[in-house]
């Protein structure tokens, strides 16, 4: 079984989030959930991003890069939107990783380096959703599956951002689903 360290979303580490974390935690994996925003959440994504803005982005990955200090090197980081930033930076920048699961979200690799070879990533999005499409985060997820050497993009029907977190009106029960049984096959083979 995979030990994964699942990054939230801008709204901060919210009952779906950690909801999330317990499906796979059901099929036998162990989730780290860190809270990158200390206990604070949101209820859009403009005030939760701009709380990231706040402390700076700089500080939400160091945050990230300190919640896995004490961890074993052997993780799949996993990230949810703005939680990608220390997903994907750890992914490509800490000796170990066995794989990243990108959420909503994608950044170009040249931000953190160039993708490692022997990473699995994979990536998942609404195909219209405005920000994954319209920010340029699916052009940032179709240049990693170039580059890596194992890369998947999924791409779901819908315009929905934040469409896995089965606790607001943005959820999509189907493509979850779908994503879910993506993911877990994912980690089974890690």
């Amino acid at each position: 079984m995979a030990e994964v360290v699942l990054f939230h979303h801008a709204l901060g580490l919210t009952p779906g989030t950690t909801g999330f974390a317990d499906e796979l935690r059901a099929a036998g994996h162990t989730v780290h959930t860190p809270d990158l925003f200390d206990g604070r959440t949101f209820a859009t994504i403009d005030e939760g991003v701009g709380h990231a803005r706040e402390i700076g982005f700089d500080e939400v990955m160091a945050r990230g890069a300190r919640a896995v200090e004490s961890l074993p090197a052997e993780l799949v980081f996993a990230g949810f939107s703005l939680g990608v930033l220390p997903a994907q930076q750890l992914a490509q920048t800490r000796p170990g990783a066995r794989g990243a699961l990108l959420f909503y979200s994608c950044v170009p690799t040249s931000e953190f380096g160039s993708w490692p070879a022997g990473v699995p990533v994979q990536v998942h999005g609404m195909d219209a959703d405005p920000i994954f499409v319209g920010e340029g985060d699916v052009e940032a997820a179709r240049a990693l599956v170039e580059e890596a050497d194992d890369a998947e993009l999924f791409l779901y029907p819908g315009d929905q951002h934040y469409f896995a977190d089965a606790t607001l009106p943005s959820y999509d029960p189907v493509a979850t689903a779908l994503l879910v049984r993506r993911v877990l096959d994912f980690l089974a083979a890690r």
